[in-house]
């Protein structure tokens, strides 16, 4: 824990109002006086602690995401050049008829009979109120609110700075009213990998997934071990899983990039000035157009015309997880379970 400053622009009962988004628990009662801003996360809070506690809990998790949300936003509008759509973040969310532990980002669609009536049509963030415990390296157990988890809040700023570069399924295209929530495995992996670097660390999902192996996918680790091999594609496969390939191959070249004396907001600015230039608009909106931006080679063709001085070294990391241009995911896959047959036959 310590102290961090945080630019605010305007302070209401239960809602920090930043330069680049709007932060706000939907639970009702006033968490701000204007005195502080310095708060107990109190474990986290919850249905098992006092009133008191878990005020300071839940004025600590809107503080902590704005924080956060709003490093993210700095972070990404610096290597881009330009700052990123107003963000909104409503904490507290989905709590009926069972509480919720995770996080989503969500554009407005007709379809989404669980959300509120008006969404942002530049999305939102919404996080819910939380539920179940965390264990503690003490022995003592974390209530697992979401507005406390870093690596939630980071990854789905992230989705947030794919909806606005890369653009993965057009929504730009779409009537605002009716975009899509379907996130894709780059969607999702992307998020994971800038997650990663905002926290220094690739074991992202490591405090509340802890107790899950390093080398099951569902940790979500990034680490060399998930090549294509492990990608499965298809619209009934989990896109986490999958992104995770891509994830851990971007994090390989990041590293690589790092280990010849480079900066790492080097491949950081190439990543995210290549999800940008693949972000601009096909003639229509199209089947193709949408699968042509599922393709990982894309997208990292795209990062190398971004920074040519880097591509041999992004190319060769990411070679090395089966990832390389001008192949479709499932050429991709192929290959490498080819040839993963192959080290198995000799």
């Amino acid at each position: 824990m310590r102290e961090a400053a945080l630019d605010v622009l305007e302070l209401r009962p239960a809602e920090v109002v930043l330069p680049e988004a709007t932060v706000r628990d939907e639970r009702g009662g006033r968490l701000f006086d204007g005195s502080t801003l310095m708060f107990d996360p109190a474990a986290g809070g919850g249905p098992l602690s006092d009133a008191a506690a878990d005020r300071q809990a839940r004025a600590f998790g809107v503080t902590n995401t704005a924080f956060h949300v709003q490093r993210a936003l700095r972070f990404a509008s610096a290597l881009l050049g330009h700052p990123l759509p107003h963000l909104l973040v409503r904490i507290g969310m989905h709590n009926q008829p069972r509480r919720w532990h995770g996080g989503h980002y969500r554009v407005p669609r007709p379809s989404l009979t669980d959300e509120p009536a008006a969404l942002s049509s530049a999305g939102e963030i919404h996080l819910g109120g939380g539920a179940g415990f965390v264990p503690a390296p003490d022995g003592s157990r974390y209530f697992h609110a979401p507005a406390h988890n870093v690596a939630i809040i980071c990854h789905e700023v992230g989705h947030h700075l794919c909806r606005h570069t890369a653009d993965f399924r057009l929504n730009r295209l779409r009537p605002p009213a009716q975009q899509t929530n379907r996130k894709i495995a780059l969607d999702e992996g992307t998020a994971d990998v800038l997650t990663a670097i905002l926290m220094g660390t690739p074991d992202i999902y490591g405090w509340h997934r802890g107790a899950i192996a390093e080398w099951d996918q569902r940790r979500r680790k990034l680490q060399p071990r998930w090549t294509m091999a492990h990608f499965w594609g298809g619209r009934d496969q989990d896109p986490h899983a999958d992104g995770t390939v891509w994830a851990s191959a971007c994090w390989s070249a990041r590293e690589r990039v790092i280990a010849t004396g480079a900066d790492a907001a080097r491949f950081d600015a190439a990543l995210l000035r290549g999800m940008e230039s693949a972000g601009a608009d096909p003639a229509r909106l199209t089947k193709d157009a949408l699968n042509q931006r599922s393709q990982f080679s894309r997208l990292l063709s795209a990062i190398t015309r971004a920074d040519p001085g880097l591509a041999p070294l992004v190319l060769t990391a990411m070679a090395e997880h089966g990832i390389r241009p001008g192949a479709s995911n499932a050429a991709l896959k192929d290959a490498a379970r080819a040839d993963l047959t192959g080290e198995v036959g000799r």
